[in-house]
């Protein structure tokens, strides 16, 4: 593993730090798919036990992340482009019906969110843009006034976050995914429920589209350039691990 974890401090959660320090990694191509990982490695860039790295990588290759490598250690998952395809369309379902439900209410969401979502773009930073992507759809949840859309949208948000992470770090269409959201907000602002809802349902299908492209035509070569990237620590907050933090 070429990647340079960056230590953490020991802490009660420490599992889940080491935990989302590794997701972080993968979700953000440090840890391209192929990349070994053994727990020697990921204890000694973090500072940490190999206990905490054990039960992490368990978890990890529990929720599909990692998988056995031949031999000795553990190997980055590829990005599955047929699962990945079933999870955006139930995605798309959520919210597309969060979106419709906050149009009914004609709330306002927060411009700060849009501003917020074209400062990380432009900063090319992939953490920040899944971050305000994810802050942008929570809003939308928490708009909608019905909670278990964002309780079900978090089943697999960290696969999404996933997928995200790849489209953005080669997609050149950054820029229109805070145009689409500006004129989602639009229209749930005006009440305009079937609009918000088709406007929504789009967005996610377009996402869907622009994975499957990218999965079809990336070369080995592309997708495993940034394994020599730095890896960033994890937040220090417990039980955190599977909570929205972005959005494709």
């Amino acid at each position: 593993m070429a990647s340079q974890l960056i230590k953490i401090e020991s802490t009660p959660d420490l599992v889940d730090q080491v935990y989302r320090s590794l997701l972080d990694a993968i979700s953000g191509g440090s840890l391209a798919p192929g990349s070994r990982i053994t727990q020697e490695e990921v204890a000694e860039q973090l500072a940490v036990s190999r206990q905490p790295v054990l039960l992490a990588l368990r978890l990890l290759k529990k929720d599909g992340f990692v998988l056995d490598a031949p031999g000795r250690g553990l190997l980055v998952a590829p990005l599955d482009g047929v699962w990945l395809g079933q999870v955006y369309q139930i995605r798309c379902a959520l919210d597309a019906l969060a979106a419709r439900l906050a149009a009914q209410a004609h709330a306002l969401l927060d411009p700060a969110l849009i501003h917020q979502g074209r400062l990380a773009t432009r900063s090319q930073d992939v953490k920040a843009m899944m971050a305000a992507d994810a802050a942008f759809h929570n809003a939308i949840y928490a708009a909608s006034g019905n909670p278990l859309i964002a309780q079900s949208a978090q089943l697999h948000w960290q696969h999404i976050r996933r997928a995200m992470g790849a489209v953005l770090q080669l997609s050149s269409m950054r820029e229109s995914i805070w145009d689409e959201h500006e004129i989602i907000a639009q229209a749930i602002e005006a009440g305009d429920a079937a609009r918000a809802e088709s406007l929504s349902r789009q967005h996610g299908e377009d996402a869907s589209r622009n994975l499957a492209r990218l999965l079809a035509s990336a070369q080995p070569a592309r997708v495993s350039a940034s394994t020599s990237q730095a890896l960033s620590p994890p937040p220090s907050k417990t039980n955190t691990r599977r909570q929205n933090e972005t959005d494709p």
